[in-house]
């Protein structure tokens, strides 16, 4: 699902092209865009027969708090005919490497009625596509391949799935009587380029989650100066990354231009949540004391031996 992706800086064609060779169809929910926002445009324009544009309306009053991303999520997930649905989101990327291994996992669960989903590893890249996020701010792993299956819903702001025997089709925070779905992980990555973008676009894409997760008003008070332009910090603190990028990539890597407003020195501003004491803290003990996740985001149970 999508909604003025171009106009905010998503990869979303290149989300669609990075599983297109695996996948059967593609079903992509589109919202009503802006005017001179293209990402219909650039959906439309991919070659093949695969994809199947669905055109919807966004309503953040019937659907608040993030919500309508999950609902937008559902419309798209109701339309699909496959065993295996492949869900991603419009700046979430697979390596072609991964191809095989994907599909390997998928036909070895096919008939494994206790395995409900599949589990990926996640790259959280930040500020350019050198330097990623390996904290405990951030998740580790997602699902994003599930069992077509009409009791599974997107949940809470569209992160993640549950199951939802008895649904009232309005709220996809509901954690009563919901279940979460038994999963086997799979050795591939989703490339995440979220917080891939120039400062200035990243600031306007921060006014619109907060639009859409707090409404206008409290939008408009967290973003007073909406002129200046996000400010990513120290990137000299986070690892390198060393690896390749998928090929789809390769175009909007060469195009990456704002080098020079990242070394700028950090202005004053609230930390951000990697940021703060508490998590850093939280991170030093898993990679240094316990080599493990604690207290972390796990929206899901993993299948042992799986």
């Amino acid at each position: 699902m999508a909604k003025n992706a171009d106009k905010l800086g998503y990869p979303v064609k290149e989300t669609v092209l990075s599983i297109l060779p695996l996948v059967d169809e593609f079903i992509i929910a589109i919202g009503d865009c802006d005017p001179y926002d293209k990402t219909r445009e650039l959906i439309a324009g991919i070659e093949g027969d695969k994809i199947r544009i669905i055109d919807t309306v966004w309503d953040l009053d019937k659907y608040p708090r993030g919500m309508e991303h999950a609902h937008q999520t559902d419309i798209a997930k109701e339309q699909c005919s496959g065993d295996w649905l492949f869900y991603l989101q419009a700046d979430e990327i697979v390596h072609e490497k991964d191809h095989p291994v994907i599909r390997q996992r998928c036909e070895e669960f096919l008939n494994d009625e206790n395995v409900e989903g599949l589990l990926f590893n996640y790259i959280h890249f930040w500020g350019d596509y050198y330097h990623y996020h390996h904290s405990h701010s951030w998740y580790k792993n997602e699902i994003r391949i599930i069992k077509n299956d009409p009791e599974i819903h997107s949940w809470e702001s569209a992160q993640s799935f549950r199951r939802i025997p008895v649904f009232d089709g309005l709220n996809y925070r509901v954690k009563k009587n919901t279940y979460k779905l038994k999963v086997a992980r799979v050795d591939a990555d989703i490339y995440h380029y979220g917080w891939v973008r120039p400062p200035h676009i990243m600031t306007n894409k921060a006014i619109v989650f907060s639009t859409i997760h707090h409404g206008k008003e409290r939008a408009e008070e967290l973003h007073e100066k909406n002129d200046i332009e996000f400010d990513y910090g120290d990137l000299t603190k986070l690892p390198v990354f060393k690896r390749t990028h998928p090929k789809v990539m390769e175009q909007r890597i060469k195009e990456f231009d704002w080098a020079e407003k990242l070394s700028q020195p950090a202005r004053k501003r609230p930390r951000l949540k990697h940021e703060k004491s508490k998590y850093k803290f939280l991170t030093f003990l898993e990679k240094k004391v316990f080599k493990r996740t604690l207290f972390g985001f796990k929206n899901y149970i993993l299948v042992t031996g799986k």
